[in-house]
Order: structure tokens, then C-alpha cells, then sequence
């Protein structure tokens, strides 16, 4: 006769079948039904997801904190919003995020967030068409992200990231690929740092938006670096923008924008280092451009029109095309230029203190061809374009136009820019009902 110890293998795989069976089921369970996990965790309580893909959308409307541990995605499955936060309080962190909706009306994204106090942290949000909507929502913090649209025509990508009407926010440490801006409209004291972006339309475009910080970033090769319009009290500070070299592409541009300081920027390879058009905006203002390298630019600073009220202390220029021009036959001398580098200043430091013993002095010769044909720069550089330039200042057709004139120009260009504490003197208050945070105002930063 048969001991039992003969049929114990043939009994033990079917319990093994019969468990794997029910461990199976189970399993599938969870991966499918993430928001029944969502609502049956208390409020204030953490829900550290089990590994797996699970479906959305999903809705999370109370204080909770949703951890992914970074081995837990979310599919959008192609339709509306993967993750809409109606909640303060509220921490998704360790998740990956993808296949949100493409409805451009509906803001279809990998996260819309609507609450105050919220975090959300070291998230991957792939294939949405907008990354982070963040609508009417105060002091949450945005960090350490990966976002990328979809594969789509530049103008058609939804944004990486959107604050509108939102306060106080900090957006750090986050990674940016293809996808078309970050928008900051109608929101002010935000911190804005050490972000990397690449690949998209504006690196950062700020409208209607006051007393924010822009520090420490990295825009590489978007179509347009940071941009301001109808803004003030703004500072931008120690960031790395460059290769913005499409027609219109700008490091810098500012758009009717007053009170704004930057300080200790690296503008550099765009067809323009700076762009000011109407700014300073606001009467008796004053824009500050202090200790900023503009370098390899196709101009260095370009202004649309004549202004006034702008100051330019201790840059560094060089390598530039044109270092400064003036569209409309306009000139630069309204702005203040006081101790700037020059690479193309041709006068002596006898007694070696470091400044030019004669002011640099910027002058309209065969540029005057460029105001009225644009087009002309094509051939900036050409041996015809070069002899027409070179005789014009050996002996002028007609007498040289000042754009611009540094009484006290750098002699030497400093191997390091010092790094200064930005002041706001100005204390004219805003148009908007936007109100300063002492927390993250200019003279804290």
C-alpha cells in the first residue's frame, strides 16, 4: 500500500494552483480599482499603494497622502484627467502618470490641482497632454518632477505647467522635455528654481504676475527663453538660459513690465540676449540688469523702442553680433550703462584700474542698412557688408548716430561675476490686487 507521503506532491500542487487561482483574482483587483483604496482610506491617512498599473482617472477630494513608491502607474486610458486633487492637504508622491485625454478645452492633464497646502513630489507624467494644471491654489509645493507631453506639433502640446490665479507656490527641482510652456498667469509670490527644461516653446511665460522668483534654472533650447508681460517686482536670478536661436528667439524678453530685477543670468548662443519692449511700463520705475553674461547672442540687447528707466551695471558682453541696437532708428541712451565688460572697446587703462580711460561708445554706421531691411543681417559678417562698415568709420557717407554710450566701461572682463544682494528701492505699489509675500519678497532673496 501507498504511503501518503507518495500523493503529497500531486496535493500540494493543487493547493499551489488553487492559491495562485485566488492571489491571482485578488490581485487584479487591486490593480484596477485604485480610487475604492482612495475612498476607503480615513482622511489624513496614507495610502502607500501596492506595485502595479492601475486605471484612471481617479479623483482624490480630502486631505490624504497617496505614496506610489515609485513602482505604481496610473493610465489615464486616453480620456480626460489621470489625477484631479479637490482637496487641501493633499501629497501624491513616487507615481508614474500617463495617457490623459488630448481635449485641449477641457485642460485634459497628468494632475489638475484645486487645494491649498499640497505636495506634489518625484512624480513621472509621460504622454499627457498638459503635466501639472494648477488653478486657484496656494502654497503647494511642486518638486522634483519628470514632465513630457505628447508627441505632437510644438503650438498643439498642452504645458507642463499652468498656475493660474495662484499664490505662493514653490516649483523646484523639476525636469521638463517636450512639451510646449510653463505658464504663470495672474499669480504672484511664487518661487520658480532649479528646473530643467528643454524642448519647448517658452522656457517660462509669465503675464499678469507679480512678485515672483525665477533662480537657478536651467532652459536649454526652447523657442523662447523666460518672458515677462504686464508684470513687476520680479526677480530673476543665477539662471542658465540659452540656445533660444530660432527667428524670434530671446533669452530674455519683457513686455511692458516694470520694477524687475536681473541679476547674475547667463544669456547666451539665442538670436537675442535681451528683448525690452515698452519697459519699464509704469512712470518713475526702474529695471535693473546687474552682473548678467550675454555672450554669443545675434544682439545683445535689443529694444523695440527708445525707453527710459532701464540700468545695466557690471554685465559682461561679448561675442555678440551687434551688442546693442534700437529697432525704429531709435537709440539706447535713455537707459543707464555704467561699468559694463565690452568686448569690442578699443580704448587703453593707462593707470590700471581696471576701467577704460575713455567711455565705449556705440555708434550706427552701415547698421542704418539693418533698420530698414532686416533682412540685411543675413549678411552680417560678409566681406561686402564688413568694407561698407569699415568705411563708413574711416570716413563717414553721413554722421554716425550715438545708440549708446558706458562712461566707466570694464577694462578686463572679470573671471567671476560677484554676486550681489538684489535691493528694490522702488516701493510704488501694484496695479493688481496681486500682494507682495514678505516670505519671498526681493529684499529676502
Amino acid at each position: 500500500m501507498k504511503s501518503f507521503a507518495h500523493y503529497t506532491p500531486l496535493w500540494l500542487l493543487c493547493f499551489i494552483s488553487v492559491f495562485s487561482f485566488v492571489a491571482s483574482g485578488f490581485s487584479e483587483i487591486k490593480k484596477t480599482d485604485l480610487q475604492q483604496l482612495i475612498d476607503d482610506t480615513k482622511t489624513g491617512g496614507v495610502l502607500k499603494v501596492p506595485a502595479g498599473t492601475y486605471q484612471g482617472p481617479i479623483i482624490i477630494n480630502r486631505p490624504i497622502t497617496l505614496d506610489g513608491g515609485g513602482k505604481v502607474i496610473v493610465d489615464g486610458g486616453g480620456k480626460g484627467t489621470v489625477v484631479t486633487i479637490k482637496s487641501d492637504n493633499v501629497t501624491i508622491k513616487n507615481f508614474t502618470l500617463q495617457h490623459s485625454g488630448q481635449l485641449h478645452n477641457n485642460v485634459d492633464a497628468c494632475i489638475q490641482l484645486k487645494g491649498d497646502n499640497g505636495k506634489i513630489i518625484n512624480n513621472k507624467m509621460v504622454e499627457c497632454l498638459f503635466g501639472i494644471d494648477i488653478a486657484e491654489s496656494d502654497n503647494n509645493l511642486i518638486e522634483g518632477n519628470y514632465i513630457s507631453s505628447y508627441d505632437l506639433e510644438l503650438g498643439i502640446r498642452g504645458d507642463a505647467m499652468r498656475l493660474w490665479y495662484s499664490k505662493k507656490n514653490i516649483v523646484r527641482k523639476n525636469t521638463v522635455r517636450d512639451s510646449r510652456d510653463i505658464v504663470i498667469w495672474y499669480s504672484g509670490d511664487n518661487i520658480i528654481e532649479e528646473n530643467d527644461v528643454t524642448g519647448g516653446r517658452y522656457s517660462i511665460h509669465f503675464m499678469y504676475a507679480n512678485g515672483n522668483i525665477v533662480r537657478k534654472n536651467v532652459f536649454d533650447g526652447n523657442a523662447v527663453g523666460v518672458f515677462l508681460m504686464y508684470t513687476e517686482h520680479t526677480l530673476v536670478e543665477d539662471n542658465l538660459i540659452r540656445n533660444a536661436a530660432g527667428a524670434t528667439g530671446l533669452c530674455l524678453g519683457m513686455k511692458d513690465t516694470s520694477n524687475v530685477q536681473i541679476i547674475g543670468n547667463r544669456l547666451i548662443y539665442c538670436s537675442s540676449g535681451i528683448y525690452l519692449d515698452q519697459s519699464p511700463f509704469q512712470p518713475d520705475t526702474i529695471n535693473l540688469f546687474k552682473n548678467n553674461e550675454v555672450a554669443f547672442n545675434g544682439t545683445g540687447v535689443l529694444f523695440h523702442m527708445s525707453l527710459v528707466g532701464n540700468q545695466f551695471f557690471g554685465n559682461r558682453f561679448y561675442g555678440n553680433f551687434i551688442p546693442v541696437s534700437v529697432d525704429s532708428r531709435g537709440h539706447a541712451q535713455g537707459s543707464v550703462w555704467k561699468g559694463n565688460y565690452w568686448d569690442t572697446y578699443q580704448g587703453f587703462d593707462r593707470n590700471q584700474d581696471g576701467i577704460g580711460d575713455t567711455p565705449f561708445k556705440l555708434f550706427f554706421h552701415a547698421d542704418k542698412l539693418w533698420m530698414d531691411a532686416p533682412n540685411l543681417k543675413f549678411f552680417f559678417g560678409s566681406p561686402v557688408l564688413e568694407a561698407l562698415d569699415f568705411l563708413e568709420k574711416l570716413a563717414p557717407f553721413s554722421d554716425p548716430e550715438l545708440v549708446m554710450s558706458d562712461p566707466t566701461p570694464l577694462f578686463t572682463m572679470p573671471d567671476k561675476i560677484e554676486k550681489q544682494k538684489p535691493t528694490q528701492k522702488n516701493t510704488q505699489p501694484s496695479k493688481t490686487t496681486i500682494t507682495s509675500n514678505p516670505k519671498n519678497s526681493l529684499d529676502n532673496g
